[in-house]
């Protein structure tokens, strides 16, 4: 199966420039070039680039008016913008041109072989833009439940609670009972967990509220309010100041 060829715009102040290219491109494959349209400045391509689609862009640096930079920093901005090439003249704007995520940089007089491996690089490019990230593999506790397995997604869990030997994993849905520790969590999930009692961990994200609690033993206690559960997670004294900042964290 042929690829199909890169739909181009040249960008160029010289005509001479741009016919130069273009006869250089008429003579790639693998893959091949079909040269859509040419500007003479960035007035012209950013016209040329509103109208039609373009999977490439090879751009001149010093041009009257928008600069082949600025008209990079234009583009780039744009949903599916094109791949850039810059070819110049000057070697001095490269660092530059690639902060502007160039996926290319040539210096004139250009060489055909490398154009060609300039588009190469741009069909590789947009092969990988087009490949959707693969999903990060999610984090599971199993859960041994009366001869059973099940497996419970770390992203769901609520709070830890540790009872006796035996560790409370609270969803939204319901209870488990886990033969884990606290300080195992706390220390592999710091991010996502944060302590707020001696035997309790709360998940960052579920946070809605910290407010005073009255447990019938200590009117001045706190607890905390979780996104998805009715019940109350109190909070002692000394994780108050720790457990407030994860509160603004989460807003």
């Amino acid at each position: 199966m042929n690829t199909p060829a890169l739909r181009i715009l040249i960008v160029d102040d010289e005509a001479l420039a741009r016919s130069r290219l273009r006869s250089l491109l008429s003579d790639c494959r693998a893959p091949a070039a079909d040269v859509v349209a040419e500007a003479s400045n960035g007035e012209g391509a950013l016209k040329q680039l509103a109208s039609t689609r373009f999977d490439l862009v090879l751009l001149d640096v010093h041009m009257p008016g928008i600069d082949g930079l600025e008209l990079a920093r234009t583009v780039r901005s744009r949903p599916g913008a094109p791949a850039i090439v810059f070819v110049t003249a000057y070697q001095a704007h490269a660092v530059t041109a690639f902060d502007l995520e160039a996926v290319d940089y040539l210096t004139k007089p250009v060489r055909a072989e490398r154009l060609q491996q300039a588009l190469q690089k741009v069909e590789r490019h947009l092969k990988e833009r087009r490949v959707p990230a693969a999903p990060e593999p999610q984090e599971v506790l199993l859960i041994q439940d009366r001869g059973r397995t099940e497996r419970v997604p770390l992203a769901e869990v609520l709070y830890l609670k540790s009872e006796l030997k035996y560790l409370t994993v609270r969803t939204a849905l319901r209870s488990h009972i886990y033969d884990g520790s606290l300080a195992e969590f706390e220390e592999r999930y710091p991010t996502r967990f944060v302590r707020v009692h001696r035997n309790a961990l709360v998940a960052r994200g579920a946070i809605r509220a910290l407010e005073k609690y009255d447990d019938g033993e200590d009117a001045e206690g706190w607890a905390l309010r979780l996104a998805g559960i009715e019940e109350p997670v109190v909070v002692s004294r000394r994780q108050l100041s720790t457990v407030r900042e994860a509160l603004k964290e989460s807003t």
